[in-house]
Formats: structure tokens, sequence, C-alpha cells
């Protein structure tokens, strides 16, 4: 009978927290900050460049857009890589972040056969302690680029 009743309380309680957050118009855990920056590029569609949640940071996708310009640079893989990493390292920053505070990355590729050249201007940003990842080959990417980049950062 005495755990019928905590559970009974239990459940009680948290329906008055959540009600009371309806009734007040907040909701726990939700609350979230923009990050943006013009040192990266605008999103090119209805997106953040990031949400910081908390102590962790979402950076979406990032490709290969000269932010000063609006211009492409696919010229290489190598170069494409680069300033895609350039950009992600803006966003880190305009959220007071670094690489050293990535956990978590997604890297997509036209063409799995420039894996080990991304890899290498990748690991280039990661010297000790690289953050978890996968890397999945894509039928297309945005604006015809070759490769796309988005992580998972915590403070």
């Amino acid at each position: 009978m005495k755990g019928a009743f905590f559970s009974f309380f239990a459940v009680a309680a948290v329906g008055a927290l959540l009600l009371l957050n309806f009734f007040s118009g907040t909701t726990p855990g939700y609350n979230h900050t923009v990050i943006y920056t013009e040192k990266a590029p605008k999103p090119i569609g209805p997106y953040s460049q990031a949400i910081l949640t908390g102590n962790t940071l979402f950076v979406s996708g990032q490709i290969a857009i000269e932010p000063a310009s609006g211009k492409l640079d696919t010229s290489s893989i190598e170069a494409e890589t680069k300033l895609v990493m350039q950009n992600i390292s803006s966003v880190l920053e305009a959220a007071k972040m670094n690489f050293g505070n990535v956990v978590k990355s997604t890297i997509y590729l036209k063409d799995l056969g420039n894996f080990k050249t991304v890899n290498e201007v990748y690991g280039n940003y990661f010297k000790e302690n690289p953050p978890a990842r996968e890397t999945v080959q894509a039928a297309a990417l945005p604006k015809g680029v070759h490769v796309e980049i988005s992580v998972i950062a915590v403070k």
C-alpha cells in the first residue's frame, strides 16, 4: 500500500509541475539560444548556424561557402574541407567554444573516394582526443558541394 501511495504521489507531483510550467509559458530544459556570426555563412534555408541549449551546442552542417563573399570554394576537396572547418571554427568561437569542446561530428561526402583526403584535413583540427564521428556518403549535398560537416560541442 505504501508503494502505491508513493507512486500516486510522484505521478501527481510531476503532473502538477507540468501543468504549472504549461500555464506559466515555460518548458523545463527547452530554453535555447540561437548562435549566429557574420564570420560563418548565412543559413541558406530555415535553420540556424547553431543552437545552444544548456551547455550543449548543435552546429548545423557547414559547407564551403566563403562568409564574406557568399561564394562556394570547390576548387579542391582539400580547400573545400578547410573552409568547412574554418566555418565550424567561427560558429564555435561565437559560442565561446573551440574544437576541444566538440564531442560528436558527422561528415557527409558526395564520394567516399575522398575519405582519406577529408580525414587528413579534418584530423588537423583534432590532434588529441578526437570526437565520436560517422562519415556517410550522400547522393547529393546542398549547392553541389562535395563535403558537409556538422558537430555537437559541450562546454
